[in-house]
C-alpha cells in the first residue's frame, strides 16, 4: 500500500468519529470563514478543498447562498458523513478526488477555500499550480495550513524518548508565500497565530491526534501506547499546572488569480490562457473593421 493509500484508508476509518475530536479544525475553519470578507467579488462557484465532513462547505453555502458550492475530499467515507448531515439538505455538491488533480476546467472557480488541508499534499508546488489553474482572474484562494511551530512540545518530548520518531517541520510563512508567488498567484497575503491546546493526559492527546488524522503526520508516532509513561515523564517540564500542552501554529493565507495572459508553470512548460474576446479587444480598430 502506498503512503497516499494508507492516509486515505486511515481517514476512511476515522470518518465516523472525526467530528467529535476535531475541535481545533472546526475553530480554525470558523476563523478562516470570517476572512471571506476580504473577497471583493461575489463568488458564483466555490470549491472547498479537503472538505472532510463538510462543516465549512455548509457554512460557505450559508454565506453565499447564490453560489454553487462543491466540497472535494479524497475520502469517500468522509464525504458519506457529509451527506448524512441534516443541514446539508441545502444543495452542496460533493466530489471524491485528489486535490492535486482537480476534475475542474481551467479558470472555472471564483473561490478556492481550504482549511488545514494543504500539508497533506506531497507536492505543494503542483498543488498550488493546480489551484491557480482552476481559479478565475481575480478569484480568491483562501486557506489555512500548519506552520513550523506546530507540535513543538511533541518534537521535544519524542526527541527525549525516541529520536527515531520523526515529528514534521512544516513550511514557514515566507516559504508558503514564495511558493504562491512561484505558482503565479497575485497579491499573496498571510499572517499566523499560535493556538495551544491543553489535555488532561498524554493518552487523551494522542487519541485525539489519531482520531483527526494528525497522528499520521508523525512517522513512528504510532508507538505512543507502548511509551506512555516515558512520554508523560518527559512532558513534565513543559506542563501547565496539571495539563499537557500542545501548540499548533496556524498560517492563514489569501491570494488571487492573476491578470489574464500571465503564464503558469506546467510539466510541459509555461502556459498562458487568453480569451478570444480579450484578443479581439486588443486588436487595432482598423484591423477589426477590415476583418483582418
Amino acid at each position: 500500500m502506498s503512503a497516499a493509500d494508507h492516509i486515505k484508508a486511515s481517514f476512511d476509518r476515522i470518518a465516523a468519529v472525526y467530528d467529535r475530536h476535531a475541535a481545533l479544525e472546526q475553530e480554525v475553519g470558523r476563523r478562516l470563514l470570517s476572512r471571506t470578507v476580504f473577497n471583493q467579488l461575489e463568488p458564483r462557484r466555490i470549491v472547498d478543498l479537503g472538505c472532510g465532513t463538510g462543516d465549512c462547505s455548509t457554512a460557505l453555502k450559508d454565506q453565499f447562498r447564490k453560489a454553487h458550492v462543491t466540497g472535494l475530499d479524497f475520502s469517500a467515507v468522509m464525504l458519506e458523513q457529509c451527506r448524512r448531515k441534516p443541514k446539508l439538505m441545502r444543495p452542496v455538491r460533493f466530489v471524491c478526488a485528489d486535490m492535486s488533480r482537480l476534475p475542474l476546467a481551467d479558470q472555472s472557480v471564483d473561490m478556492v477555500f481550504s482549511n488545514l488541508a494543504n500539508y497533506w499534499s506531497n507536492d505543494p508546488p503542483a498543488l498550488y499550480a493546480e489551484i491557480r489553474r482552476v481559479l478565475r482572474k481575480d478569484g480568491m484562494f483562501l486557506f489555512s495550513t500548519l506552520g513550523p511551530g506546530t507540535f513543538s512540545q511533541l518534537r521535544e518530548v519524542w526527541g527525549a524518548v525516541d529520536d527515531a520518531v520523526e515529528v514534521p517541520w512544516f513550511a514557514d510563512i515566507l516559504e508558503v508565500g514564495d511558493a504562491l508567488a512561484a505558482a503565479g498567484f497575485a497579491e499573496p497575503a498571510m499572517d499566523a497565530e499560535r493556538i495551544t491546546l491543553e489535555y488532561s493526559s498524554v493518552e487523551s492527546m494522542m487519541q485525539e491526534l489519531d482520531s483527526t488524522g494528525a497522528g499520521l503526520l508523525i512517522k513512528g508516532g504510532g508507538a505512543w501506547r507502548a511509551r506512555l509513561g516515558e512520554l508523560a515523564e518527559a512532558w513534565k517540564p513543559l506542563m501547565s499546572g496539571k495539563k499537557f500542552p500542545l501548540t499548533f501554529e496556524i498560517i492563514y493565507g489569501a491570494a488571487f488569480g492573476p491578470p489574464e495572459g500571465q503564464p503558469r508553470k506546467t510539466a510541459d512548460g509555461d502556459v498562458a490562457t487568453i480569451s478570444v474576446s480579450s484578443l479581439l479587444k486588443s486588436r487595432p480598430l482598423a484591423m477589426i473593421n477590415s476583418g483582418k
